[in-house]
């Protein structure tokens, strides 16, 4: 009785899970097709021949479903960081977390979260209403980084600001290494990587040569901000 209840449960579960998995991909289908104002709920469910109902039990509304591959992407990250050693140095556990998340996306059948993660990422841009969701969803993944550092690290983020500092790095290299990729349009794993170690190679060539430096003392040894 119990392996027959667990096995409905399970098939009930991966139901569930292919249900999902249909939204998303019909309704960034019709994102990228009519364009995010121009499509509406119903079209999404009536691709997927579900109701409303089944929509809502799923997702909150179009800005959930069309961030759905971005927040996957965050929970991935934020998982492989957490299994990090601990004796791993805070830069260097959230590159390989990251070069980590790359490679597991990049061996799914089909590139399948990385290819919708990437095909989205111009339509979430200019589109105000997604990129606003997605800044706040970014602030909330860099503050959640920041907890884990802190963590690790035994520090108080209140009172240590190097994680967070950290984080905030972190993010603008990767930042300029996504644009850079996207806009190579070589959509694979390998690229991306090698464009992201590109990026902290320039970034620690950066800090190492002084130019940054050179104007970092306090304002109040500065006349001009007297």
């Amino acid at each position: 009785m119990q392996d027959t209840a667990g096995a409905a449960t399970g098939l009930r579960e991966r139901k569930k899970e292919r249900t999902r998995e249909a939204l998303i991909d019909a309704a960034q289908e019709l994102f990228l097709r009519k364009g995010y104002d121009a499509t509406t709920i119903d079209e999404v469910v009536a691709s997927v021949d579900v109701s409303r109902r089944t929509f809502f039990r799923y997702f909150a509304g179009k800005e959930e479903v069309a961030l759905a591959r971005a927040i996957e992407f965050e929970g991935l990250f934020l998982e492989a960081l957490s299994i990090r050693p601990a004796d791993e140095a805070p830069l260097t556990a959230l590159r390989r977390a990251g070069r980590a998340v790359v490679s597991e996306i990049d061996h799914e059948p089909g590139n399948g979260s990385g290819h919708e993660f990437l095909r989205m990422r111009s339509l979430i841009e200019g589109t105000p209403v997604l990129l606003a969701a997605s800044l706040r969803n970014a602030m909330e993944l860099e503050r959640r980084m920041t907890l884990e550092l802190a963590r690790r690290e035994g520090l108080d983020p209140d009172r240590d600001r190097r994680p967070a500092l950290l984080v905030t790095l972190y993010h603008s290299v990767m930042r300029v290494a996504m644009d850079e990729w996207t806009e190579a349009g070589i959509l694979d794993g390998a690229h991306l990587m090698r464009t992201i170690d590109a990026a902290w190679d320039d970034m620690a060539a950066l800090l190492d040569s002084g130019w940054t430096t050179s104007g970092m003392a306090r304002p109040e040894t500065d006349p001009g901000f007297e």
